[in-house]
């Protein structure tokens, strides 16, 4: 008894705060928005409801199952920006709010996440009510003067078993509220069972494909259908119209061997990808195995006849001389009993396992690895928040490589950002150094301001070097990085982005420029301008220091020359641009 008035006081709490906060919040719906921002979705223009993941047409080609499960938001997610100090969320769901091994913040709830200036993600906790008609109020505990002035990124995580049919969230109206447009990096598309839908983690946030996409910061197409991943050609059919970055073919717990033919359903599936996605790689995931299989010798049976037909069909597409598949076994999942619900779905353990594992499997195939040092661990920022978005800018650079097949990219820090050409920022100080010295050879400014050697390296992993053949790539990054890492550091993250380079432009020309001089810090960047002159040797690239120019007689920076002892002035930009121009002739 004492139970049911906490749990009802509870509900009363909840509801009058949300009322109460309603008479000053704005509300934003998607369904009203111009461009699509549901991010998750493969065909955002094509969906009958902004909820739903397959396109309408859809509903003519595919089982009537399937259909009804794609209605459920598994792997949607809604990103925005926000100054708000409480993020109310209200939606109205159509099925069942749980299920008998799975709980309602799973089956339909919603999971908010939020980034720091330095790329972090950070969980956001909120009381809820979920029933048909649910509710969300996360507070955001941040009284920084920065985010109270700017905000920073927001992710809300859809119900991952649930369809949702209305859904707004809504800011005290004194804050900004921003939705972000879905990104135009290629996707990862899984097509799979229950466990890819989501079953059973203990919220949207913790489904295997929500961890991948936040660790590898890709978009993740969860293409999971609860009992019914079968290895359809009607799904394929759809699967090969995504321009995705890597496919994920993991069906087998839906599959039985004495009922499916695995080894032909499996060569259809992997052939009519390859015919129209020849180079986009595949990832064939065999069964994780079951609970209950060292005690139950029937179902470690199946495991072995499922894998061994997969395993048979995986090296038979080899012979026929198919690239780019990968096969992960059993073994590479390594799951064990406690890091299951039931006999099959994994808990949040299991989720994070599966995660871990897709994850290093895939920086293995896409060639992006990831180091200990923070230099070498790809991030995002928001550092500059308050002169430009650093999503945008990066978006902008994929766009016009589309466009204007790039010849020379010149990539750094918000010293090249700030001098000049496209895309145009709101600060450039160098403009008439750069159109007269720089755009008549084909220079595109690859310039983030506040961007460490990291981050740059987050963009070479995420497309921006991609679909064009650059004659030459030149480096001037590392500056921003001096406060907080030492030389080595610096070298070891230079050596790492050196190397991604190579794979994604192995034909172009690479330049590294030595550390610019700033106030205070000559002698050191001096030192370590030597330990780069090795690094570029010994990766037999070309090294140059042009920042001599900026020094005076007695080796310290010329103060003339610069804004701040860091950023160069107009007549700064010129004597740089007179070096680097004879660099790129050379």
């Amino acid at each position: 008894m004492r139970k049911s008035l906490l749990l009802l006081l509870y509900i009363f709490i909840v509801h009058t705060s949300f009322s109460q906060s309603e008479k000053k919040i704005e509300w934003w719906n998607p369904v009203n928005s111009v461009i699509p921002v549901i991010s998750g979705q493969a065909w955002p223009n094509e969906v009958k409801s902004v909820y739903h993941r397959f396109p309408e047409r859809a509903e003519k080609s595919i089982r009537e199952k399937v259909w009804n499960l794609s209605k459920q938001s598994a792997g949607l997610s809604i990103r925005f920006w926000s100054n708000a100090d409480s993020i109310l969320v209200k939606y109205q769901l159509k099925e069942a709010i749980d299920m008998v091994h799975m709980p309602a913040t799973g089956v339909s709830g919603l999971d908010l996440y939020s980034k720091t200036y330095d790329g972090e993600w950070l969980r956001c906790w909120g009381s809820y009510l979920i029933e048909t008609k649910s509710n969300y109020s996360f507070r955001i505990d941040d009284d920084s003067e920065s985010y109270k002035k700017y905000g920073r990124e927001y992710q809300l995580f859809l119900p991952l078993y649930n369809e949702v049919e209305v859904l707004e969230i809504g800011v005290d109206s004194k804050y900004s509220f921003e939705v972000l447009p879905i990104r135009k990096v290629k996707p990862i598309v899984a097509y799979g069972t229950s466990i890819c839908q989501g079953a059973c983690a203990s919220r949207p946030g913790m489904a295997w494909t929500s961890i991948l996409e936040r660790k590898l910061e890709r978009p993740v197409i969860n293409l999971g259908f609860s009992g019914n991943g079968m290895l359809e050609p009607e799904v394929i059919d759809l699967m090969t119209e995504v321009d995705a970055k890597l496919y994920i073919l993991d069906c087998l717990p839906n599959l039985h061997p004495d009922e499916d033919d695995i080894y032909s359903l499996t060569i259809a599936a992997v052939k009519k990808l390859k015919m129209k996605r020849p180079m986009v790689p595949i990832i064939l995931t065999s069964h994780i195995g079951f609970a209950d299989e060292l005690t139950n010798k029937k179902r470690a049976g199946l495991i072995l006849k499922l894998n061994n037909e997969f395993e048979k069909a995986f090296n038979d597409l080899k012979s026929d001389g198919l690239e780019d598949i990968f096969l992960l076994q059993k073994h590479d999942l390594n799951f064990d009993f406690d890091m299951y619900v039931d006999h099959i779905h994994p808990n949040d353990y299991g989720m994070m396992q599966y995660a871990a594992t897709y994850e290093n499997k895939i920086r293995e195939i896409l060639d992006q690895s990831v180091g200990e040092l923070s230099t070498t661990i790809p991030k995002t920022q928001s550092r500059d928040i308050s002169v430009y978005n650093w999503e945008e800018r990066h978006q902008e650079v994929l766009k016009l490589n589309k466009t204007d097949k790039t010849k020379i990219c010149l990539i750094g820090d918000s010293i090249i950002n700030f001098w000049g050409g496209e895309p145009e920022s709101t600060i450039a100080r160098g403009q008439g150094s750069w159109s007269s010295m720089l755009e008549p050879l084909g220079v595109s400014n690859f310039g983030f301001g506040w961007d460490r050697i990291e981050n740059v390296l987050w963009r070479v992993y995420h497309d921006v070097l991609d679909g064009f053949d650059a004659e030459q790539i030149i480096l001037m990054i590392g500056t921003n990085n001096l406060d907080i890492n030492s030389d080595i550091e610096i070298a070891n993250g230079l050596k790492a982005l050196i190397e991604a380079i190579k794979i994604r432009q192995p034909q172009t020309t690479i330049k590294l420029i030595g550390i610019l001089p700033r106030t205070g810090k000559e002698k050191r960047i001096k030192s370590l301008n030597l330990k780069l002159a090795d690094l570029a040797k010994s990766e037999s690239i070309v090294f140059n220091i042009i920042g001599n120019s900026l020094l005076g007689e007695d080796r310290k920076i010329n103060e003339s020359l610069f804004t701040d002892g860091l950023h160069p002035n107009n007549e700064g930009y010129l004597l740089l641009g007179k070096s680097l121009q004879q660099l790129i002739e050379d």
